[in-house]
């Protein structure tokens, strides 16, 4: 009996939340004792035509239940709700008819709407678009755009020692105040949309970034946030492949820079010096230039002299 009585509540319910939903825009934009009042101008405080009234008000409206507006709009069509109970007013105290009264209204008002600023549409295919924003009188509620607050990555090809560019531009509407570019960066090559790898790029200010010259240390992704009031509006992301060789002086520095740096000396035990032997300096390549012959005459002669000095 239970799930019985329950589905019978709920039927019940139907013509409730339908009928509340036939007035909504209504609902959204005045008060419960505005209405009341306003019936209560027309008819008095009590009786039945009290309740005939509101049904004849909320018929009124009908039209506008499934109505969407702009969210910037809300405050004029707030507005506009309050300039028409008043005018409503006016007409009750000069004995006027409700039943002639709210027709008229809400066609004046349904003609307020559509004279709105139109929502703009959403912008594929990413980020948290409040231009797109929409009020929705059915529920009194806004919603934005469905699209992921991450933009899919952009390639960018350069090659060693030119200039990369990065412009961290959206295709939809900015906020024109208050807005911040952080910029970060994923390295060792690494092409990903995850926040945990990216560190913050220091120097980096607005919406344009440049890297020159480009050197294979940059080779990875690069991300850009914009922020409006220290809340993200969307992140891009940029993988920078640098391509092609560095140039030939280049490369015999870095190998003369590489076997200095990995160089390493021997034990000391392992080091023998170098005693050549005489004929070991003679079979040198032009060791017997003029001077070396003089120098190798004179020591004939002093050795010859010596030894007769001695012999004597």
């Amino acid at each position: 009996m239970a799930p019985v009585a329950l589905v019978g509540s709920i039927a019940l319910l139907f013509p409730l939340i339908f009928r509340a939903s036939t007035w909504a825009c209504l609902f959204c934009f005045t008060t419960h004792e505005e209405r009341l009042r306003l019936c209560q101008l027309f008819v008095g405080t009590e009786g039945p035509k009290l309740g005939q009234c509101k049904n004849a008000l909320t018929a009124a409206f009908e039209g506008l239940s499934d109505v969407e507006i702009n969210y910037d709009e809300r405050g004029h069509l707030h507005d506009a709700f309050t300039q028409m109970t008043l005018a409503l007013q006016e007409v009750a105290a000069a004995q006027g008819s409700f039943k002639a009264a709210f027709p008229i209204a809400a066609a004046k008002m349904k003609k307020t709407i559509q004279q709105l600023k139109k929502v703009q549409d959403c912008i594929p295919p990413c980020g948290v678009q409040e231009v797109s924003r929409r009020f929705y009188c059915w529920g009194c509620f806004s919603t934005v755009c469905d699209l992921p607050l991450d933009c899919p990555v952009q390639d960018l090809t350069v090659k060693r020692g030119d200039q990369a560019l990065f412009s961290c531009v959206v295709g939809f509407q900015l906020p024109e105040s208050e807005l911040t570019y952080l910029w970060k960066f994923a390295g060792g090559g690494l092409r990903t949309q995850d926040v945990s790898y990216f560190r913050d790029v220091p120097g980096a200010h607005g919406y344009l970034a440049r890297i020159r010259p480009v050197q294979p240390t940059h080779r990875g992704t690069f991300s850009c946030v914009i922020l409006h009031d220290q809340r993200p509006l969307a992140r891009l992301y940029f993988y920078l492949n640098v391509t092609g060789p560095p140039p030939p002086g280049e490369t015999e520095l870095q190998v003369t820079f590489r076997e200095v740096t990995h160089w390493t000396p021997r034990e000391a035990e392992m080091i023998e010096p170098w005693r050549p032997s005489l004929s070991e300096l003679l079979a040198r390549p032009q060791a017997l230039t003029l001077g070396n012959l003089f120098l190798l005459a004179a020591i004939a002669a002093l050795v010859s002299a010596s030894v007769t000095v001695l012999v004597w």
